[in-house]
């Protein structure tokens, strides 16, 4: 298991030493979170908060968009360092565009879906994506209740992956924890993403390796 700790849980005083931290305890992605208060109900951050952390933590910086368009600011998001950008199906009308303009930047692409997306609109994306997101809560907030229905979502695209020799990762985000992780994992997960379960934690080392043992 890949662990994902999102930065929108870190405390952002203390940044580059919370990552290094997570880092040393064998997290292998930092996850991203951007929200542009319209195409999720919060505001986050840009590129300039992370932009300093490349090339001071060996780390895969994982950045979901979770906004209107994100064409117009892929590129500032890759310039800054990001590794894989993850783009929402229901926010373009053009996917696999987005995918190619996304390639183009020189980072790895993923795509994402809501909680109440059918994971089979993503059939014909497939084959072209380095990262599938499934969101198992409502995408907005840190903190939520992990959605069950997304673990039908896991086993399908895993079932997909292993019949067709697809080469995307599978990551699951909202509600992480270690039990919700195990079942996860199950269904065929691959990297998961936690916030609040690793930097709300008390022993931040024994919740990663608790995920990463499974």
């Amino acid at each position: 298991m890949i662990v994902a700790p999102s930065i929108l849980s870190a405390d952002f005083s203390n940044l580059l030493q919370e990552v290094k931290e997570v880092r040393g305890y064998g997290a292998k992605f930092l996850h991203i979170d951007v929200m542009d208060g319209h195409f999720v109900p919060n505001i986050t951050m840009g590129p300039v908060v992370y932009k300093d952390l490349k090339g001071k933590v060996d780390i895969v910086f994982d950045v979901h968009l979770m906004i209107t368009d994100p064409l117009k600011y892929a590129k500032d998001f890759a310039v800054a360092g990001a590794d894989y950008i993850t783009f929402h199906y229901e926010a373009v009308k053009d996917v696999i565009g987005a995918i190619d303009a996304i390639k183009k930047l020189g980072v790895k692409v993923g795509i994402s879906i809501k909680p109440n997306t059918a994971v089979e609109v993503l059939n014909h994306i497939l084959p072209y994506v380095d990262l599938v997101l499934i969101m198992s809560v409502e995408p907005g907030f840190g903190g939520q209740t992990f959605m069950s229905n997304a673990l039908d979502k896991i086993a399908y695209l895993a079932a997909q992956k292993k019949q067709y020799h697809y080469h995307y990762l599978i990551q699951v985000d909202g509600g992480i924890n270690k039990e919700t992780a195990f079942l996860c994992h199950n269904a065929g997960c691959e990297v998961v993403v936690a916030g609040t379960y690793i930097f709300g934690n008390n022993d931040r080392q024994a919740a990663i390796k608790g995920l990463l043992a499974l």
